[in-house]
């Protein structure tokens, strides 16, 4: 683990200065040694008509925990250079958890997998989509 990584603490100080996610309700539940965990509760808000959680809202999750995972290695200063996302049956539940890991930790980009889950009232999890990202590191 790179030395300069933040911690669970720092990670939750940066995913709070972020509006957006703020406004989503999004927290991070784990982070360090190559994961990040994000969750979100499913609100009506974010649903779209046929009231699945929106593919943007199973995005931005993607997104934020990809690099939330690449700082568990790479430290602060990253960006999203790039992701793909797979969705495999709409997101029903209460929760959304996004659960990503490095796959390849590099001095320029760290590459990343993501597995999107929904999380019902009993706690099972049905995974609705996949993405795989890369981050790219700041000043490399």
């Amino acid at each position: 683990m790179n030395p300069s990584a933040p911690d669970l603490e720092l990670a939750r100080k940066v995913l709070a200065a972020q509006p957006f996610s703020v406004y989503l309700g999004a927290r991070l539940t784990a982070f360090g040694d190559g994961v990040a965990v994000l969750e979100l509760d499913a609100r009506d808000e974010l649903r779209q008509q046929n009231g699945f959680l929106h593919g943007g809202v199973l995005s931005y999750a993607a997104d934020n925990a990809l690099t939330f995972a690449a700082g568990t290695v790479a430290g602060a200063g990253l960006l999203t250079a790039g992701f793909t996302i797979d969705y495999l049956r709409p997101a029903r539940g209460e929760t959304l958890r996004a659960r990503a890991e490095v796959v390849r930790p590099g001095r320029s980009r760290v590459v990343c997998r993501c597995e999107l889950f929904m999380v019902d009232s009993d706690g099972a999890e049905t995974l609705c989509a996949i993405a795989q990202g890369t981050i790219s590191v700041s000043g490399a």
